[in-house]
C-alpha cells in the first residue's frame, strides 16, 4: 500500500486537480516544477538556513514527565509551538515563498483560519519584501483579533469573507476568486495539505522536517528512530502530514489523527470528517468532505478556528479510508480541559487545535512503555481570550 501521492497526484482515490479553465497555468506551472526546483541545492540551503536561522528549528522533542506520570505512558511533545510565529505553519510559509521567487510571483494571498498561517504569510512575505493580501472569515476576525494585529503590523491587507459560515472555508474560496483574477503575478500560499495538486505534496514535503527530527531526536533520548504513536490534530491536515511523513510506510507505528468533534458528534455542530463526511471535490481537490445528500457542503462547527474545515487534505482521506491512521474525535470540552490540563501539569499552553491532539489520553489507553509522540502544533497565546471566557478565568 502506498501512501504518498502517484504521479497523477492522487492518494489512493483521493487528490487530483479539480480546477476551473483560467487556474490550469497557474497550477500547471507549480506542478511542472516544484519537484524540481525543491531538489536543486541553492533552494535546498536556503530553505535549511531560514528554518535554522529564522525559524529556529530543529523545534525540541519534549518528555512530558508529568503528563506521562497520569497517563502511565511516555508522552513526547514535538514543539512546534517553539517556531518563530508560534506554529507549524511557518515550516511551509517559507518553502512557498522560496518557491514564489523562483518562479517569478511578485504578489502573495493565502487564506486563514485561526490566523496562525496568515501570520506566518505575512511574516515571510515582510522577510521578501513581497505584497501580501491575507483572506480571513469575518467570524475568524473577531476570534483570533491577536493574529489579526500582527498580521497587519507585519504589512498585510487582510480582506474579511463574509459569506457562507464567514470561516476557513468562505477565506478560501474568496482567495481562489483573487488568482483566478491575477493569475500571472500572483502565488496562492495554501496553509494546510488540501487544494489541487501539487499543493498537498508539496505542503506536506515543507512540513516533513518535523518527523525528519522526531527520528533521529528520538533515537538520542530512546535509542530508537520510531515511536509506537504519532498524533496530530486535523484540520486540513498540515502539522498532521508532517508529523506522519517519514512513518507512513513503517505501520509499525501507529497514527493517529484527532478531529473536531464540537458539541458532538450527532449534534448538528461538529466537525469530524471522517465520521460525518464523504466522497466529495473542494478547494480543487477530491476528498471526505461533510456535505447533505444532494451534495451542498454543511458548515463545520468547532470552538477552534483552526479545525472547523468541512474537509480533510486528501492524504488524510486515504489514510482514513485504508485504515493506516485511527481517527478520533474530541469536543470543545474535552479539548478545553486538556488543553487547561497541559497548562497546569508542564507549563505549557497550547493552541486549541492542538488541545484536541492532547485530549485522547481520557479516551485511548496506553501501555507503559509506549512512546506517544504528539504533535504540539501551536502556541495558546492567540486563544487566552477563549480560554479566558471558557473557564471563567
Amino acid at each position: 500500500m502506498n501512501y504518498n501521492v502517484d504521479e497523477k497526484g492522487y492518494y489512493g482515490e483521493f487528490g487530483g486537480a479539480y480546477i476551473p479553465e483560467m487556474l490550469y497555468p497557474n497550477v500547471e506551472e507549480l506542478r511542472q516544477n516544484y519537484l524540481k526546483v525543491m531538489a536543486e541545492p541553492e533552494f535546498q540551503n536556503a530553505f535549511n538556513k531560514l528554518l535554522k536561522d529564522y525559524v529556529g528549528r530543529p523545534s525540541p522533542l519534549y518528555f512530558a514527565k508529568r503528563l506521562s506520570e497520569k497517563y502511565h505512558t511516555k508522552i513526547y511533545l514535538k514543539r512546534e509551538d517553539l517556531n518563530h510565529t508560534g506554529a507549524h505553519k511557518i515550516n511551509n510559509t517559507i518553502g512557498q515563498i522560496l518557491m514564489a521567487k523562483r518562479l517569478g510571483k511578485t504578489r502573495i494571498i493565502a487564506e486563514t483560519g485561526a490566523g496562525q498561517h496568515g501570520v506566518a504569510t505575512a511574516t515571510v512575505c515582510a522577510l521578501m519584501g513581497m505584497e501580501c493580501i491575507v483572506y480571513m472569515g469575518e467570524i475568524d476576525i473577531a476570534r483570533q483579533a491577536p493574529n489579526v494585529a500582527r498580521m497587519k503590523m507585519l504589512g498585510a491587507t487582510v480582506i474579511p469573507a463574509t459569506s457562507g459560515s464567514k470561516t476557513l472555508k468562505d477565506a478560501t474560496n474568496e482567495a481562489i476568486r483573487d488568482w483566478i483574477n491575477n493569475p500571472v503575478n500572483t502565488h496562492y500560499i495554501i496553509g494546510s495539505a488540501i487544494g489541487p495538486h501539487p499543493y498537498p505534496d508539496m505542503v506536506t514535503r515543507f512540513q516533513a522536517i518535523i518527523s525528519e527530527e522526531i527520528k533521529w531526536q528520538l533515537k538520542a533520548e530512546e535509542d530508537r528512530e520510531n515511536p509506537d504513536y504519532v498524533v496530530a490534530c486535523i484540520g486540513g491536515g498540515s502539522n498532521a502530514a508532517g508529523t506522519y511523513y517519514h512513518f507512513l510506510d513503517n505501520e509499525d507505528v501507529k497514527i493517529i489523527a484527532v478531529e473536531a468533534a464540537g458539541l458532538g458528534i450527532d449534534s448538528g455542530e461538529s466537525a469530524a470528517t471522517s465520521v460525518l463526511g464523504k466522497e466529495g471535490i473542494i478547494h480543487g481537490c477530491k476528498t471526505m468532505l461533510m456535505q447533505t445528500d444532494d451534495g451542498q457542503i454543511t458548515e463545520p462547527y468547532s470552538i477552534s478556528a483552526g479545525l472547523d474545515y468541512p474537509g480533510v487534505g486528501p492524504m488524510h482521506a486515504h489514510l482514513c479510508k485504508t485504515g493506516r491512521a485511527e481517527f478520533m474525535s474530541v469536543t470543545d470540552d474535552e479539548a478545553m480541559n486538556a488543553g487547561l490540563e497541559l497548562s497546569k501539569l508542564e507549563g505549557i499552553i497550547p493552541a486549541i487545535e492542538t488541545s484536541h491532539a492532547l485530549a485522547i489520553f481520557e479516551k485511548k489507553h496506553f501501555l507503559p512503555d509506549d512512546i506517544v509522540v504528539v504533535s504540539l502544533s501551536g502556541r495558546g497565546d492567540k486563544d487566552l481570550q477563549n480560554y479566558i471566557d471558557y473557564f471563567n478565568i
